[in-house]
């Protein structure tokens, strides 16, 4: 018996050492020697890299500026600026203080071209219009931080390793360090300091975690100090660099949140505009949505609406989580108003031209009625798709809408219908209870009645 659980503890031990094999950087190293000069050959700006800098500064101004994310991919495989940054990271992992200074002077000198070198082709170009690719570059996230972080480990290690692949132009592409350089440009040729504010932020996120990465991998590859370092001094250090790591990353946190609770509120106001397109006559025309100041604007057209059908409206917006939206209801176009004003109208071509757009509304309110008819009987289609996999018991649905009156002077309460066609005995009362609960959630409603109706052996 201890002889069969030795066995077993030894082919355990076996199958683990294989796999931190599988995980183990150490064997496909490079030599340390031939890392340290391709790393420093990497950081001077003079020559050959001083070119294609050039080159890529001009080659992404141009595809921001004309909205092509092919030419700026394009720039981000030519740019050389992640030389330099490695260079940091690593030099502050081996305490290399005068490599640190000659990639840091060059980092500075990199980034001083970039932007005299944008700002001047955005000063002249005739096309000033700023397209997504330019607002992409503007409003950084932690997600931002991410990526630079796990693009910087993929640079550096590919940099350490004997078997380098295309891992490299990869990264260049993930990181993208040349664009939000050329959008800081686009700022200050602009004088749009938010431009340049929101680009440089990204710019310094996307240098700092990949400078991080290289620290990080450099330590773990125990790459050799080259220098005597004191102690007090590498303490020192290491507090300078946490700083700059939290000086960096705490915006782009609050930058995150903020992008999924706008996100959040933009999914919940196209929730709501779809659950009120018509309503109580009248045809919603347009909707504006305002992010910034939670702002949405609704624009009716149909009959007039009234103090209790704004107050309905904005009762329907509280169960979408609305509550913080300043709402704004606008009527654009008013058939009532028309008819008050029908006598007023000097031509009769005015007055045809009211009854035409009077007759076009009703048209289409009947359309969207008539199409929202026809599609009852196709839910209880997909209701069914959805919940055999989970109650196979299960053998038809049947999906209708009702309204339920209670008082003759109150409005009715609309309530779904779903009828399950089931095998006998086959369903269980907590299965009722799960089935009730899904429907609420699918259907985004409380006002449902459900029936089981057990299929007959025979």
């Amino acid at each position: 018996m201890l002889n069969y659980y030795h066995q077993k503890t030894c082919v355990s031990v076996s199958l683990l050492s294989k796999f931190f094999d599988y995980l183990d950087l150490r064997s496909e190293v490079e030599g340390y020697d031939v890392i340290h000069n391709e790393i420093e050959k990497g950081i001077t700006f003079k020559g050959t890299n001083l070119w294609i800098l050039v080159f890529a500064i001009v080659v992404a101004s141009v595809g921001l500026n004309t909205n092509s994310t092919a030419v700026i991919i394009g720039a981000m495989l030519i740019s050389p600026l992640m030389g330099p940054i490695n260079g940091m990271g690593y030099s502050i992992a081996t305490y290399n203080f005068e490599l640190f200074r000659k990639s840091a002077r060059n980092f500075g000198f990199s980034v001083a071209a970039s932007l005299v070198a944008s700002s001047i082709y955005f000063s002249i170009t005739p096309v000033s219009t700023a397209y997504s690719e330019l607002l992409a570059r503007t409003n950084p996230t932690i997600y931002d931080v991410l990526i630079a972080l796990f693009g910087g480990l993929s640079g550096i290690i590919a940099i350490s390793s004997k078997l380098k692949g295309n891992v490299i132009p990869g990264v260049a592409i993930a990181t993208a360090l040349m664009p939000p350089l050329c959008t800081a440009g686009y700022g200050l040729a602009t004088f749009q300091l938010n431009f340049f504010f929101g680009a440089f932020y990204l710019f310094t996120i996307n240098t700092v975690f990949i400078g991080i990465s290289s620290l990080v991998i450099s330590r773990l590859l125990e790459f050799p100090i080259r220098t005597v370092i004191d102690p007090n001094r590498k303490t020192l250090i290491n507090r300078y660099m946490w700083a700059v790591i939290f000086i960096t990353l705490l915006p782009s946190i609050y930058f995150g949140y903020v992008l999924v609770q706008n996100e959040k509120f933009t999914e919940n106001v196209k929730k709501f505009t779809s659950e009120i397109t018509v309503f109580e006559g009248v045809y919603l025309i347009n909707n504006e949505i305002d992010i910034a100041t939670k702002r949405v604007k609704l624009i009716y057209g149909g009959n007039s609406l009234t103090r209790e059908n704004k107050k309905q409206i904005k009762a329907i917006a509280e169960k979408f989580d609305l509550q913080e939206a300043k709402l704004i209801i606008q009527q654009g176009f008013s058939l009532n108003e028309a008819n008050k004003n029908q006598s007023n109208l000097n031509t009769e071509t005015e007055i045809l031209k009211s009854k035409l757009s009077a007759m076009n509304l009703t048209l289409k309110q009947q359309e969207y009625r008539a199409d929202s008819i026809a599609k009852l009987p196709l839910l209880g289609k997909q209701i069914l798709a959805e919940i055999r996999p989970i109650y196979k018991q299960i053998g038809a649905c049947s999906y209708s809408e009702t309204y339920i009156f209670t008082d003759s002077t109150k409005a009715p309460k609309k309530t779904a219908l779903v009828t399950f066609s089931v095998e006998q005995n086959s369903i269980k009362q907590t299965d009722v209870e799960n089935i009730n609960e899904w429907l609420k959630a699918r259907l985004s409603t409380s006002e449902i009645k459900t029936y089981f109706e057990e299929l007959s052996n025979n």
